[in-house]
């Protein structure tokens, strides 16, 4: 029995009819761009984040690029963002010219440290975004506090983390605009890419729409310099479907993380912090070990499959050379990318998998 890190195969089959029935109604209607079923998804999941406005786009990294534009984010401004996320967070700032600020993140949950953040900054800093990192949302209360101290925007990059709670509310619902993922292997991901903004501001949202439309309000009438960043029908159609199930598979994938959290008992493995007040969707269920090579060889050889989120921490990517950062600048975020490996985690996986899992990690 082998055991892939994610396998999407057996969410896909549970619900292939119902997905096809509405692709041939996007067929129908020749709506393949934007259209009624793009609408439909977006105001299901506005209702689900508990928001006014959601705006569907083409991915996650342009939800944070046009947020950033729509807040009027640019050249010489600064942004925080932490040093441990996947490298969109980081190019949403690249691609509006501002200045990309590394934070540390905490030896706990791996998520930003709001202490660190409010030593970088200075005058020029315009926004904060902070990462729910691996479907944990981060230090909201800490985050929002920081922001309004400094008059900053608080950004959600809510990527992962479809459906996680903070204090009993579902996140997306606390920054001044939230950005999340629909690529297919997020809880709650469509059949291709899809992205989408959600916000209480009515004014934030129609600068959203109109950047994703050519800087339309009407068609042909070009307001701004924009982009094509809409949702496709087919897309808007299979998240449509998908919504419907996202808090059973959710569910699945806590119960799953239970056992992990409750069973897994070896000193050379370390996991992320589950503070009292948040509730995880865990996206992915990451681990540290000081070894990570050979503890993946390790498990490679009982036919379980790890994978690696994120090996090379944001400053150090060569991409961002210019920046001048040396190993060793940020400490506990590149630790946590040189023993990170990431454990099985999708809601389809079986109580005999789960076990196999459990018993390789211990035997470790």
């Amino acid at each position: 029995m082998k055991i892939p890190c994610l396998d999407l195969k057996g969410q896909h089959q549970q619900i292939k009819n119902e997905v096809f029935e509405q692709f041939e109604k996007v067929y129908e209607n020749t709506a393949f761009s934007g259209g009624p079923f793009v609408e439909n998804f977006e105001n299901a999941f506005a209702e689900y984040c508990e928001v006014p406005h959601a705006i569907a786009v083409n991915n996650g990294t342009n939800a944070l690029h046009l947020a950033l534009l729509a807040l009027g984010i640019g050249k010489g401004d600064e942004v925080i963002i932490p040093a441990n996320t996947f490298i969109a967070t980081a190019w949403a700032v690249s691609y509006v010219g501002a200045k990309l600020v590394f934070a540390e993140c905490t030896t706990d949950t791996w998520e930003l440290d709001i202490n660190h953040a409010e030593s970088l900054i200075t005058s020029n800093t315009k926004a904060i975004i902070g990462v729910h990192l691996y479907g944990q949302p981060c230090d909201i209360e800490g985050t929002q506090a920081l922001a309004k101290r400094h008059n900053l925007y608080f950004i959600e990059d809510a990527a992962q983390a479809q459906g996680a709670e903070y204090k009993g509310k579902r996140v997306g619902s606390f920054g001044d605009v939230a950005c999340f993922s629909f690529y297919p292997g997020k809880n709650l991901g469509a059949c291709g890419e899809g992205g989408a903004c959600t916000s209480h501001s009515e004014a934030l949202t129609k600068k959203i729409k109109r950047l994703r439309n050519h800087g339309c309000d009407v068609r042909y009438h070009h307001e701004v310099i924009g982009y094509n960043m809409r949702m496709g029908g087919l897309e808007g159609a299979s998240l449509g479907v998908k919504i419907k199930y996202l808090t059973s598979w959710n569910n699945k994938r806590r119960a799953i993380a239970k056992r992990y959290l409750n069973e897994i008992k070896n000193d050379k493995i370390q996991m992320q912090s589950q503070p009292e007040e948040t509730n995880s969707v865990f996206h992915l269920f990451v681990v540290l070990t000081e070894d990570r090579d050979d503890f993946m060889s390790y498990l490679n050889k009982k036919d379980i499959y790890p994978g690696l989120h994120y090996p090379i921490a944001c400053h150090l990517q060569n991409a961002y050379k210019h920046l001048g950062h040396n190993a060793g600048d940020i400490p506990v975020a590149e630790n946590q990318a040189s023993k990170c490996i990431s454990l099985p985690m999708y809601a389809e996986l079986t109580d005999e998998m789960v076990s196999t899992v459990i018993k390789a990690v211990n035997d470790y």
